[in-house]
């Protein structure tokens, strides 16, 4: 079994930046995967990227590209997310999510943490 804890998730205005991070617990070793989604009030939960475990391979929403980066630790214990330029569309709960398979989709993700929020004031 694997435990996720996001941290870093609050309020920022519309233009500025947040690092969101992501502590893994137990079996990291079954995880080859790791990204976040997010899922705005109303809206159905999206992929907004992901990291190989070596980190060789990254996936990156449309949304978000050239704006966030995703990044981890050597130990592959911790994902980053680092988010800049934020917009008002950004405002979500974020969730990080890993798993076996390299996927954007979100049924692929047998882990979760609990969420985090992030709101972008315009």
């Amino acid at each position: 079994q694997v435990q996720l804890v996001e941290s870093g998730g609050g309020l920022v205005e519309a233009g500025g930046s947040l690092r969101l991070s992501c502590a893994a617990y137990g079996r990291t070793s079954d995880i080859n995967m790791a990204g976040w989604f997010r899922q705005a009030p109303g809206k159905e939960r999206e992929f907004v990227t992901s990291i190989s475990r070596s980190g060789s391979t990254t996936f990156y929403a449309d949304s978000v590209k050239g704006r966030f980066i995703i990044s981890k630790d050597s130990a592959w214990n911790t994902v980053f997310l680092q988010m800049n330029s934020l917009k008002a569309e950004d405002t979500a709960v974020y969730y990080c999510a890993a798993g076996r398979f390299a996927s954007i989709v979100e049924n692929q993700y047998e882990y979760w943490g609990p969420g985090t929020q992030v709101t972008v004031a315009s």
